[in-house]
């Protein structure tokens, strides 16, 4: 099942310019998502920053699983 779902991300990487965007923040959020989470304290402003990074993957991530779902039917 896993290689079906990452055979069609690929395929929707690879055809469809919105799911590729998608894609490539949602490797960016979790880069700078790891970044701040690495540091033992952060600043009102980091605390910020990582809550809003956290929302934008998760809406993100969201918006990717909705056009796999209709991708598939």
């Amino acid at each position: 099942m896993e290689e079906q779902n990452q055979s069609l991300v690929e395929k929707l990487v690879d055809g469809n310019p919105r799911f590729r965007m998608l894609y490539e923040e949602h490797i960016l959020f979790e880069k700078e998502l790891q970044k701040l989470n690495q540091k033992s304290f952060l600043s009102p402003e980091e605390e910020l920053t990582r809550k809003k990074v956290q929302k934008l993957k998760l809406a993100g991530k969201d918006e990717m699983i909705r056009m796999l779902s209709q991708y598939r039917q």
